[in-house]
């Protein structure tokens, strides 16, 4: 019989959570307006065939759309103190 020879599993990366960034609600908005013309750009890159990788459209949106839930978040948070 063939001998069972043992392979070692590589190690599993562990998730460590991310170093947490407060912003406020004006740098937020700057983000934002930063990320919403990168989107405008890149879809002028596509129309023109020069994007290179369309991906970079969808990871654009969608961290434009994690931006506006932070910046909701905040103001709803700093509603809650006002109360």
């Amino acid at each position: 019989m063939a001998d069972k020879t043992t392979k070692a599993k590589a190690p599993v990366a562990k998730k460590t959570a991310k170093a947490v960034e407060v912003k406020t609600i004006a740098q937020l908005r700057e983000e934002l307006t930063a990320k919403i013309a990168d989107l405008l750009q890149a879809r002028r890159g596509n129309a023109a065939g020069e994007l290179t990788n369309p991906r970079v459209i969808t990871v654009t949106r969608k961290e434009i759309a994690r931006l506006h839930f932070a910046i909701r978040a905040q103001e709803i948070a700093a509603a809650k103190e006002i109360k």
